[in-house]
């Protein structure tokens, strides 16, 4: 009986998944690929790793992050 319903269950998985496949000719528009920017690396800076708490007495939430960003 599970053997059957194992049968039956990868016959009408298999003719499922065929169905929904996308054309392989079809072409991509130009305009998506172009769209997107690439990931830019950063190098880590000279002060990684060093305590960056002092930014937090800052008085407004830009400057905090602006003093911030130079440990990362």
């Amino acid at each position: 009986m599970k053997r059957l319903m194992l049968i039956a269950m990868i016959a009408l998985g298999g003719s499922a998944f065929a169905q929904g496949k996308p054309a392989a000719d079809a072409p991509k528009p130009a305009a998506q690929d172009a769209a997107k920017p690439k990931p830019v690396a950063r190098k880590h800076g000279p002060k990684r790793g060093e305590d960056a708490r002092h930014c937090l007495e800052m008085p407004s939430n830009t400057e905090i992050i602006k003093c911030a960003e130079e440990y990362l």
